[in-house]
């Protein structure tokens, strides 16, 4: 059955692909991004019709609220929402700037409590299934992304919570942690030398994420859980 799929941060990196995936699979797709050319350009490119381009940026409340009063007003409901949008700003802690912190927080965990919020208001009623893109740095911490981490543990938490609160409205609620993918947060890093801590050797594809996301977005029986798509990475601990 196709759905109104939601994608914030939809226009780059794992967003994208999650885009193209569930436009593959004839879901009509509405790409958010604080870039609203980016996002119409992305829209325009997804297979099918009625794809929807919106420039938001999810750690403004309003400007969240807008987006959602759009899509209810030309989409209808969301069967499917995918908070893909986030930002880091590695230093170490002594040497973080208060704002940068803010712009994290206020990004990667804030925006989603924003944009699950508004979701929530349009799947009430029928149901839905929410995914969020935390981190494997959200699971085992690293030296140099103290604030990053947190924001990527916070939305497990978040995730787990509401996964209890709204279960019985048949929505689900869960994570899809990447570890080291080949986008645009990855691409100052030495990847030679990163892909050597990997066991399966390698960066990750973000279509390869996407496969999580989509398997996560359509699995009817799991919610509250964190999937690592992380090469194993996890495992060098």
């Amino acid at each position: 059955m196709s759905r109104l799929a939601v994608v914030f941060g939809g226009s780059r990196g794992i967003g994208r692909a999650v885009s193209q995936l569930l436009a593959q699979r004839g879901h009509r797709v509405v790409v958010l991004s604080r870039n609203k050319e980016a996002a119409r350009d992305t829209a325009d490119s997804l297979p099918g019709e009625k794809h929807l381009g919106l420039g938001c940026d999810v750690s403004e409340e309003d400007d969240v609220q807008r987006a959602f009063e759009t899509i209810s007003k030309n989409c209808g409901t969301v069967g499917y929402l995918v908070n893909a949008a986030g930002i880091n700003r590695d230093a170490l802690l002594l040497r973080s700037k208060s704002e940068d912190m803010m712009s994290v927080l206020h990004t990667n965990l804030l925006g989603p409590m924003l944009t699950c919020r508004g979701a929530l208001r349009s799947m009430i009623r029928h149901g839905g299934a929410i995914v969020n893109i935390g981190s494997v740095v959200g699971v085992k911490g690293n030296s140099g992304q103290c604030v990053y981490s947190a924001s990527k543990a916070g939305l497990e938490g978040f995730t787990r919570s509401l996964a209890k609160e709204v279960a019985s409205r048949n929505i689900r609620v869960n994570v899809v942690a990447p570890g080291f993918i080949l986008t645009d947060m990855t691409a100052g890093l030495e990847r030679e030398e990163a892909a050597r801590r990997i066991p399966l050797g390698r960066f990750g594809e973000p279509a390869e994420a996407a496969q999580a996301v989509l398997f996560l977005l359509e699995s009817p029986y799991i919610t509250g859980q964190v999937l690592l798509v992380d090469g194993g990475l996890r495992l060098t601990l």
